[in-house]
């Protein structure tokens, strides 16, 4: 008789913990072991939360190179039926090898399951019968588990699911109650959310929303009027995906030398042959009819945004349009008209960029996308894949927050439907925006180095998103190339690999439906990691800091003619959202800028699913690469009058966890 000395480990999390009878198969090369019951003198206890229990499996003879185990729990009388999460299992064989089992996920019920040795296996170097059976097993239940659905026409498909509940288990959270409500009483809003009554005066506001404030948010509190941090924003705000360097003024924004002060810079073309001319335009938003918010009629611009680079480099606005097409009816809006002319015309535009930035930047290029990448991870790669491995830590709880987004946020009676001008719930209308915005959805347009050389925005001063942006995709790329070449030698073997390739096509299939576009495999799984974690992360984060009371506007008093009516303050009141509307978009605002409590920041992998000594390394040396950027990071923000933390890699989740 041989014995193998073996461990398990039951992850440290909540309602982790077993009471039933839990067996075990070890399956080798040179045969099986009879399934043995793990028992030792913890008896009842070896599988609580937390716990390391060791047992001894014996065997008439050596199994040879382990291939993997088999486990089953079994409820016993008078106890209960309960999950288990166990977190991995190692055997140390007679020979005094050890063999690592990574699990990481729920058994629910009472059938056997199996789990391989923790060596990554690309299919083609499967080849042991049982390894080869399980694999096809494993990808045969996950296809019944993962399965594709529209959720709209023209945006990135979903997993099939009607609640939480209806997800598989290994992807669900645990719940953190309603999306909305505890915000509402974390902010002392609780009350106000009933309230449709418009805003009496601005320090009213200030007064509402003091409860929970950050050093930024304090800043734009006290600087939201200012032409600087207007123009700060579409640099380093929320949204920092749409401004790009204008060499030829669009046919439909009519602005003129005349109109402009340029600081003594010479002509508006001069200025754009130097490069110092910037464009926005929302044009995607054109023609779509906006929400109706308590019984009052939205607005909804498409405006065009014209800045200049001054000589002391600061951007600064010079021109508003806020409709594509020009009439007498939309007039060009110019720092030289009255106080309040201006100011509104800045509000529309903060209005529209904030939608544009909940539904393309945040939802459609983050959201959509990052649950596309874990449906067709999950269903085309088993566990003993090396890109599972590498990947499947930044799937972490994307499924289900995305279906409670759609849920809670986006249906026809979610949080964003009720206080934002474009109607979530109503398809057609989304539709419409998505199918503009997917156009230019490509695999180079994710990826940040070619989207900057795009847009033109090279060597624009003071944009950090740029800045911390290309040194977190170098060491991501880094890190993903490392892993790549360690597994696959060539690029035959990357063709040769079907799973690898089936899992791109879903993506090609239903993430980027089917629109042609190429991308290397080192660049694809960058882009995936980037997207998140990075991305998401410098988008939820900046939320609340930059809060912007003008989610919806439901007056539209200034599209008149230039002789313009004078706009005052109590006028530019009336254009702003009711109580409850702002109310209900900043608490959950507040939410979705918060940390999870379980966080868990990038480069961080407690879920140890590699076991070789090479991808471990690289794991080490990628979290040593974040950590000095974290630290240089922090150090230029001492010195500058807005800190910079969005893309500061201790800052965020390893995942879309939020």
């Amino acid at each position: 008789m041989v014995d193998y000395n073996v461990t398990v480990s039951t992850a440290n999390i909540p309602y982790a913990t077993t009471l039933s009878s839990v067996s075990m198969k070890l399956v080798g090369t040179d045969g099986e072991s009879d399934r043995t019951w793990l028992l030792s003198f913890k008896w009842l206890l070896s599988f609580l939360r937390g716990a390391v229990s060791s047992f001894t499996v014996s065997c008439p003879a050596s199994l040879g190179k382990l291939v993997l185990i088999e486990l089953d729990k079994q409820r016993l009388p008078f106890i209960p039926e309960d999950s288990w999460f166990p977190a991995k299992v190692e055997v140390k064989s007679p020979e005094g090898e050890t063999y690592h089992f990574p699990i990481y996920r729920w058994i629910t019920d009472n059938e056997v399951h199996r789990f391989r040795e923790g060596t990554a296996l690309k299919v083609f170097d499967d080849n042991h019968h049982l390894g080869q059976y399980s694999r096809e097993q494993e990808l045969n239940q996950r296809a019944q588990d993962y399965v594709w659905d529209v959720y709209a026409e023209g945006i990135p498909h979903i997993i099939k699911a009607e609640s939480p509940s209806s997800l598989p288990s290994e992807v669900r959270l645990n719940e953190k109650g309603c999306f909305c409500i505890s915000s509402l009483t974390e902010l002392n809003l609780k009350g106000l959310d009933d309230c449709t009554e418009r805003w009496d005066d601005l320090d009213t506001i200030n007064r509402v929303f003091c409860c929970k404030r950050t050093a930024i948010s304090e800043y734009v509190q006290q600087h939201w009027k200012e032409d600087a941090l207007f123009a700060y924003q579409f640099l380093n705000g929320v949204n920092p995906m749409l401004i790009r360097r204008c060499t030829v003024l669009p046919r439909n924004f009519p602005v003129t030398d005349d109109m402009v002060c340029l600081h003594g810079q010479g002509s508006l073309g001069d200025e754009m042959k130097k490069g110092n001319i910037f464009l926005c335009d929302y044009k995607n938003f054109d023609g779509l009819k906006a929400n109706t918010i308590n019984g009052k009629k939205q607005y909804l611009m498409a405006p065009l945004i014209l800045l200049h680079k001054t000589p002391e480099h600061k951007l600064m606005p010079i021109a508003i349009q806020l409709k594509q097409t020009p009439a007498d009816d939309n007039p060009i809006f110019l720092p030289t008209d009255s106080e309040y002319d201006w100011l509104i015309a800045k509000i529309f535009v903060r209005s529209t960029d904030f939608n544009e930035h909940q539904l393309n930047v945040h939802l459609l290029r983050t959201h959509l996308l990052a649950e596309v990448f874990a449906v067709s991870l999950l269903r085309n790669l088993p566990m003993v894949h090396p890109l599972y491995k590498l990947l499947v830590p930044h799937t972490r709880y994307t499924l289900q927050i995305n279906l409670l987004a759609r849920i809670r946020l986006i249906s026809e009676s979610g949080v964003f439907t009720q206080v934002s001008p474009p109607p979530s719930g109503n398809h057609y209308q989304i539709n419409a925006f998505f199918l503009r915005s997917l156009a230019s959805v490509t695999y180079s347009s994710l990826c940040i180095p070619d989207d900057i050389t795009e847009r033109g925005l090279q060597n624009v001063p003071n944009f950090y998103y740029r800045d911390d942006g290309l040194q977190l995709w170098d060491i991501i790329n880094r890190f993903v190339k490392g892993v790549l070449s360690y597994y696959y030698k060539t690029d035959a073997e990357v063709q040769k690999d079907s799973e690898l390739q089936k899992w791109i096509l879903d993506i090609f299939e239903h993430g980027f439906l089917s629109q042609p576009d190429k991308g290397e495999i080192k660049i694809y799984l960058g882009l995936i990691l980037f997207k998140s974690t990075t991305n998401h992360h410098r988008i939820t984060q900046s939320q609340f800091d930059f809060r912007d009371i003008s989610l919806s506007i439901q007056e539209a008093i200034v599209i008149m003619t230039h002789t313009l009516v004078k706009i005052e303050a109590t006028r530019m009141l009336q254009t702003l959202p009711d109580v409850n509307a702002t109310v209900q978009g900043m608490a959950s605002l507040w939410l979705l800028s918060k940390p999870s409590s379980d966080f868990v920041a990038l480069g961080q992998y407690p879920e140890e699913h590699f076991s070789e000594e090479v991808p471990r390394k690289l794991i080490k040396d990628f979290q040593g690469e974040l950590g000095v950027l974290s630290a240089a990071i922090k150090i230029r923000n001492q010195s500058l009058e807005i800190p910079y933390t969005y893309m500061d890699p201790a800052e965020f989740e390893n995942s879309v966890a939020i």
